[in-house]
């Protein structure tokens, strides 16, 4: 599958636009009202106590804001922030060079936790609840263990797959959030304060224009942001009107709810080649030529979302809501 402009997934050309934009209290993050109340009440309990905040679990779709929140709680917390991710702890030493690093009060963020091998997890079981780790040292009959204590920190950590995690892992957390999709006002909410953020004028029509388009994600929100502004310097008069934001969204090939391309082929070869279904993810990717894991994990989430498809036990069904979208009369 070629890369599709609006999907949610990070790309190395979001960075720049992400850090500049990236919300640094919870004050200046919109959406996520309850998590933020929660949030706050947490941190400020922690501070008082003068302790660092409980083991943070964030999860949800890409492109949500995981990574800011957790930037946002070390700034709340007045803390050091590390970094890693679970793919890239590949051996438990280099999950102990990691912890034995921190500094008292640090928050350790790993990303994609999900991805963290089962002998890793190992070694950050005690490491969560006990602030300590066990190493093994020297080999054979004359091998030892010893226990190292460390700093008290907080890990705060994101995954997209929840259901991956084992349940020894998930118990290790005292605060699981879950980060719901948005809606069209945040959206513009977001995007009226990215817009302000890089000095760009932009009227209240192309906004709510631009937030329909938004797929419910705010990466992808500051990423239509950052195009439709090239095309209003270029072929406008440098200001975001609504003529320009359809323009430049009818180039880029984003319709009016925010599906592409692939969303339209998938939900056109289920309505005009297998009558609406039921019908196999199988026999569908054979007929568009696309993988079946990447439809499953890219296309269907946000077409099931907006009621588009159906999943039964025969296949996928496309509801009189798709064929409506599409304009396209059912065929029985």
């Amino acid at each position: 599958m070629e890369e599709r402009f609006i999907t949610p997934s990070k790309k190395t050309s979001d960075l720049e636009i992400e850090n500049s934009l990236r919300p640094k209290s919870l004050e200046h993050y919109i959406g996520q009202e309850q998590l933020k109340s929660n949030l706050r009440v947490f941190i400020e309990a922690a501070k008082r106590r003068d302790e660092p905040l409980d083991h943070v679990l964030l999860y949800g779709p890409p492109g949500l804001g995981k990574t800011t929140l957790a930037h946002i709680i070390a700034n709340e917390m007045g803390s050091a922030f590390r970094v890693t991710s679970g793919p890239a702890i590949e051996r438990a030493a280099d999950l102990v060079s990691i912890l034995t690093n921190l500094n008292e009060g640090d928050v350790l963020f790993i990303d994609e936790i999900h991805g963290l091998s089962r002998a890793v997890e190992e070694v950050l079981y005690p490491a969560l609840e006990d602030f300590s780790l066990d190493i093994i040292i020297g080999k054979g009959p004359a091998a030892r263990s010893m226990r190292l204590t460390l700093p008290r920190f907080t890990l705060v950590s994101a995954t997209t797959r929840a259901g991956l995690l084992t349940g020894p892992l998930r118990d290790r957390f005292g605060i699981v959030c879950r980060l719901e999709m948005y809606n069209k006002e945040e959206l513009a909410r977001i995007l009226q304060r990215s817009s302000s953020i890089l000095g760009l004028e932009m009227n209240d029509d192309a906004c709510l224009e631009m937030s329909s388009r938004c797929r419910g994600t705010p990466r992808i929100a500051n990423r239509i942001l950052k195009r439709v502004r090239d095309f209003a310097q270029v072929k406008g008069k440098g200001i975001i009107d609504i003529d320009i934001a359809k323009h430049a969204l009818g180039l880029l090939d984003v319709d009016s709810i925010g599906l592409d391309a692939i969303d339209r082929t998938f939900l056109s070869a289920i309505m005009e080649k297998f009558g609406g279904g039921p019908v196999g993810l199988d026999t569908i990717s054979s007929s568009i030529n696309e993988d079946s894991g990447t439809l499953e994990d890219v296309v269907e989430p946000y077409l099931m979302q907006l009621g588009f498809i159906a999943k039964t036990p025969r296949g996928r069904v496309v509801t009189q809501l798709a064929y409506e979208h599409m304009d396209i009369k059912p065929k029985n």
